[in-house]
């Protein structure tokens, strides 16, 4: 499984998504994420990701949770996504030529333009739930939740 990692920024009652430009995962409403690199930890991931893809400097975060996303068909694309929430952050966010970015009041999410299964964690998140893993399975054709369960 591939090892990666996913940031959580909320400043001021706002959400920050990004829309990702090119390859994968165009145009869908996203977070910071990237992959292990060897002889990384985790927290060196978050960082190094966080400044390569919207030049932010993280000053405090802490890792929340652990979701693992299957593709049967696939294999060879599982992951495990190490979730972060990015509490304190240089927070001058521009587009780019990667991404465009988005604050969105925290009521006013637009699930409609996420991937389907952040609706169900998202919100948990938001609470500040700690410490949950979840186990997710996708059809790699439809980018669709075959199914979930959580075991945490």
């Amino acid at each position: 499984m591939k090892q990666t990692t996913l940031g959580i920024m909320i400043k001021d009652w706002k959400i920050f998504l990004w829309e990702k430009k090119r390859w994968f995962a165009k145009w869908v409403l996203n977070w910071v994420w990237g992959k292990l690199e060897w002889n990384e930890s985790l927290e060196e991931c978050m960082i190094r990701e966080t400044k390569e893809e919207i030049w932010i400097n993280i000053k405090h975060m802490e890792k929340a949770w652990i979701m693992h996303f299957y593709f049967e068909e696939k294999p060879e694309l599982n992951l495990d996504v190490y979730l972060y929430n990015i509490i304190d952050f240089d927070w001058n966010i521009i587009e780019t030529e990667e991404i465009k970015p988005f604050w969105f009041n925290l009521n006013k999410i637009p699930y409609d333009k996420m991937w389907e299964f952040d609706s169900i964690w998202l919100p948990r998140i938001l609470k500040w739930e700690k410490n949950i893993e979840y186990k997710v399975w996708y059809n790699y054709d439809l980018w669709k939740v075959l199914k979930y369960i959580e075991i945490s």
